[in-house]
């Protein structure tokens, strides 16, 4: 009886570590541009922390975002969807479990499904910034700029602090510029200012500077920069090349920035959507 039961151990763990390795040879997201992305491996264990304490509490729902979160860490994005659907399943009114969800279908290019989870999200809360924000994002990044504008005035509203002010007027300014409606764009960059607070949102905020002619390119663009700054900063300026007329020069940057390795960025995520949008 100890030897069956030791074999079907060995068994067990056998199939489970070749379903794990079938697992991480998937890609998370095929670009549109054809490109596979990957996941990172789970170095520091913080997705198995996670699992080990919701196991221990499988209702809760804190435990759950959590263990989404940990996923989105090493890039799992299939993974955290997939929890936070199953947190959806058990509090099918929890506004938090949508907008999370939301966030990752925009990491692995699902907008439609992004803008119909935060949209939810934004009915059942219609307070929280994050909601606003990658509602916003999630309407940009389908080419509607009227409705992401709507949805960054919103978040622009209840922000608490300047870098979220910051976060929200950056995306507003661009969504107002690519919407054709320079007069509001206008307005929403004079609400910027250069003593604001800036803890986070330093690219953002590089970039807000640069619209209001406070700085050029060349002061916030260089080969210093990591991927995600690369993304981050470039995506803005090839943004405003693109509604300034010159087209050749943002799908140039468009192109850099998604030679890059952080392709869950948003930058990354928007460039890459403007691409398939000039092609």
């Amino acid at each position: 009886m100890l030897l069956s039961a030791t074999r079907f151990l060995v068994i067990a763990i056998t199939v489970t570590v070749a379903s794990a390795a079938q697992t991480q040879n998937e890609p998370e997201v095929v670009s549109p541009l054809g490109v596979k992305f990957y996941s990172l491996p789970d170095e520091k264990s913080v997705v198995a922390e996670a699992e080990k304490k919701l196991a221990a509490d499988p209702k809760n729902i804190d435990l759950i975002i959590a263990l989404g979160r940990a996923q989105a860490t090493v890039w799992r994005y299939r993974d955290a969807i997939a929890t936070y659907t199953r947190g959806i399943g058990m509090d099918p009114s929890n506004a938090m479990l949508y907008r999370h969800r939301g966030h990752r279908y925009i990491t692995t290019r699902q907008f439609d499904k992004a803008v119909a989870d935060m949209e939810t999200a934004a009915k059942l809360n219609d307070k929280d910034f994050d909601i606003w924000y990658h509602l916003g994002l999630a309407y940009n990044l389908k080419g509607r700029f009227e409705d992401a504008a709507a949805a960054y005035e919103k978040a622009y509203a209840v922000s608490e602090k300047d870098d979220s002010r910051i976060a929200a007027s950056d995306w507003l300014y661009m969504s107002y510029r690519r919407a054709g409606d320079k007069a509001k764009a206008a307005r929403a960059l004079e609400r910027i200012k250069p003593d604001m607070k800036v803890e986070e949102n330093k690219s953002y905020f590089d970039r807000l500077m640069l619209y209001k002619g406070l700085k050029k390119e060349t002061d916030i663009l260089n080969d210093k920069l990591t991927d995600l700054e690369i993304a981050t900063v470039g995506y803005g300026i090839a943004n405003w090349y693109l509604y300034n007329g010159d087209k050749a020069k943002a799908k140039e940057l468009f192109q850099k920035i998604t030679s890059g390795k952080y392709w869950p960025a948003f930058g990354f995520i928007a460039a890459e959507t403007e691409l398939t949008r000039i092609k």
